[in-house]
């Protein structure tokens, strides 16, 4: 085992248990303890379908190569599934005895059908015969062949038929829940929400389904499948070959199987026969299955005292003082906190920019868009209205692909120049390019940020944007554009660097130069705030300014495989991660450069993917006044001690607490900092930029 380096799975499970403590926090809001419970679940769903598919896949082939932390595929799997495992019945054990009792008491019940009236069964039955038997669809097995190719993540009831005399064994069949129906059903009631999952009354009625069958047992029961994509590097067409292997998902190897924990171990042996998959891939479940389901409960109307106060996104400063949008950004740099500050100036940039008759052409990437996304449709206009359109649109993004392609082929149908994706490379880099005529000539306007371009997410991400007229970022923003859709080499950029080919050799120099500047007997500070530390080379490079006296912060919110505090190693190292209402996503990195504080906004993590096979992006803040605001907040961020914790030479995490000082909760402040800017703003009508009714935020 290397003592260097944490895994970077177990490493990933140790962020969702910091994600499953915010639920267990009863200080926390009931209702979104309720939420917190649907993400862990959810994260574990995507943590199963690719990063443990990865694994077995590796162990498939017959690989047997270390991790950085000294583990192979198979050990891996084994110390994942004893993790995993408790992290499982922690979190049914924090529903059951906890969350779900409370939400009880404030009227939002999800029954049991032995807990239901006379009346309500009646009901339901009723329901069940008019609304749900005739879309269901019962499956017989027969057991000389393959188990039936169940869907990733979906539920079924699975029933044991006794024999027929003909019959060599008792009968299997598997009755899916589609769905098109709701996975719980809403009792009607005078006060309160009550409901039951489908499931519970599909099998309450499996004599409709089977008659004249005697039903021996039954269980739920739910497959998770591997689900990366497998391109073939020679194929002619990239959007084909993902088309086709988003298909293949439903079908791909099982790596998960979830069953009721009721099961008796006959029928749980004839499953993992058939299934084939090991005691390890079993999870039995003391309740309902899919428990991300909550997220339909967690936000029903009604409870807005039990969650989060409300946070609507404030106006940003620059743009309330001015009906003009472009001379807001001539004036100076504009940096964008969101969720704190509404995303709506980069949607009403596009918007005004579609209709502006002085717009020439728009350039921009999109990596994950949003369900009739508003950025879609202003492209869509601006091409419609004859500018010069170009989309850079990632088939890519996990989990995303079906829903680019319909954005990609809306583009290119209104006429956009449409790249659908580097064959090879993830496009994840965010920026926005727009050329406008003005009377001084031809003028750039660029937008860079950390996060997506997607206004739902950036109400519940934390991420940074800024919005620039520099003629350098125009020169360079131009210069990108021109390398991805045509044929050249990769240009000398002014201020912008670009992965896979400048990145990790610039984060190598500036990490070496605090190094020798420490070595020197000067001041050597590093301040790094990102969601993944796993890069090897660049920990190691972190491990070398520590030994040489560098001072090192890393704000992780995630995925850190950086060993902390260790003597010799990295006693100048200190890593926190902080968990609140908001996802922490914003990649910001801080070299004290002697005094010259250099600071980067960045859409890349230090992981190998980012560097090495993404297209990404670290840009420079360059403006004093937003440099500064930046530096400002990252102190913020270290000195939160209500929602950070601290990561341990060892492994884990502990809460920072505030020993007696006052509470300082980051992104409480930052929502304050936002409000109290909102309001000294110019009280002028905005024309452009902020809707007149702004979109009530999300929890998160």
């Amino acid at each position: 085992m290397n003592q260097k380096f944490f895994n970077r799975e177990l490493a990933w499970l140790e962020f969702n248990w910091e994600v499953l403590e915010e639920a267990l926090d009863p200080e926390v809001p009931l209702f979104d303890r309720l939420f917190f419970l649907s993400v862990v679940a959810n994260n574990l769903d995507e943590f199963f379908m690719v990063r443990v598919a990865g694994l077995k896949r590796d162990e498939r082939e017959g690989m047997t190569e270390r991790c950085p932390a000294g583990m192979t595929p198979r050990e891996q799997l084994k110390a994942i599934s004893d993790r995993a495992h408790e992290q499982v019945n922690k979190t049914y054990l924090c529903l059951n005895e906890s969350v779900g009792p409370a939400a009880a008491e404030q009227g939002l019940k999800i029954q049991r059908w032995k807990n239901l009236s006379e009346s309500e069964r009646h009901h339901l039955e009723y329901q069940f015969h008019e609304d749900f038997f005739p879309v269901l669809t019962p499956m017989g097995i027969d057991f000389s062949h393959p188990f039936p190719l169940l869907q990733n993540l979906s539920i079924n009831l699975c029933v044991l038929l006794e024999r027929n005399e003909e019959d060599e064994h008792d009968r299997l069949a598997i009755v899916p829940i589609p769905s098109v129906l709701p996975r719980f059903v809403e009792l009607p009631t005078e006060e309160g929400n009550e409901f039951v999952p489908l499931e519970e009354i599909v099998r309450q009625h499996l004599s409709a389904i089977f008659p004249g069958q005697k039903i021996l047992d039954t269980v739920v029961l739910r497959i998770t499948r591997d689900s990366e994509l497998d391109l073939d590097g020679d194929a002619p067409s990239l959007l084909a070959e993902v088309e086709r292997e988003v298909r293949n998902r439903r079908s791909n190897n099982p790596v998960r199987l979830e069953l009721e924990s009721s099961i008796q171990e006959g029928f749980l042996q004839i499953l993992k026969d058939l299934i084939k998959l090991e005691d390890e891939d079993v999870y039995l479940v003391p309740g309902f299955l899919a428990l991300s389901a909550l997220s339909e409960l967690a936000f029903l109307p009604g409870y807005d005292d039990h969650h989060f106060q409300p946070q609507p996104p404030q106006p940003v400063q620059e743009f309330e003082a001015t009906e003009d949008i472009w001379e807001a950004i001539r004036k100076g740099d504009i940096l964008l906190h969101h969720p704190f500050q509404s995303f709506d100036p980069v949607v009403e940039l596009l918007k005004t920019a579609a209709a502006d008759p002085d717009v020439l052409a728009i350039k921009q990437t999109l990596y994950r868009t949003s369900r009739n996304s508003p950025i879609i449709k202003a492209l869509t206009d601006a091409a419609l209205a004859g500018k010069q359109v170009c989309v850079l649109i990632e088939l890519m993004a996990r989990f995303d692909e079906e829903r680019n392609i319909q954005g990609a082929r809306r583009l290119e149908e209104a006429g956009a120049h449409v790249i659908w994706g580097i064959m090879g490379l993830k496009t994840h880099a965010k920026i926005c390019l727009i050329v406008r005529r003005e009377p001084s000539g031809i003028r750039r306007y660029v937008h860079l940020g950390t996060g997506n371009y997607n206004e739902r997410t950036a109400k519940l991400y934390t991420d940074y944007g800024v919005l620039t007229a520099s003629d350098t970022f125009g020169r360079d923003a131009s210069s990108f554009f021109n390398a991805l859709t045509g044929y050249s080499d990769i240009p000398e950029f002014h201020h912008v660097i670009m992965a896979p080919y400048q990145l990790r050799d610039r984060l190598l120099f500036l990490v070496n130069r605090e190094v020798s500047r420490a070595q020197d007997g000067l001041a050597a500070r590093i301040t790094l705030k990102m969601n993944s530390l796993a890069d090897p080379t660049l920990i190691e490079s972190l491990y070398h300014a520590s030994q040489a006296g560098v001072k090192i912060r890393c704000n992780v919110r995630g995925i850190c495989c950086l060993r902390p505090g260790v003597s010799g190693l990295s006693e100048n190292i200190r890593v926190v991660s902080i968990i609140d209402r908001y996802l922490e996503h914003a990649r910001v990195y801080h070299f004290h450069n002697g005094g010259n504080d250099e600071v980067y906004l960045s859409s890349a993590d230090w992981m190998p993917r980012n560097l090495d096979r993404r297209i990404e992006l670290l840009f420079p803040l360059v403006d004093p006044d937003v440099k500064q605001k930046v530096m400002e907040n990252l102190e913020i961020y270290f000195g939160d001690n209500r929602s950070a914790r601290v990561l341990q030479k060892e492994g884990s995490y502990i809460h920072m607490g505030s020993k007696g000082e006052p509470e300082l909760r980051s992104q409480a402040y930052f929502y304050d900092q936002a409000r109290r800017q909102g309001k000294s703003a110019t009280a002028r009508p905005p024309l452009q930029l902020v809707p007149k009714e702004r979109a009530k935020v999300e929890g998160a």
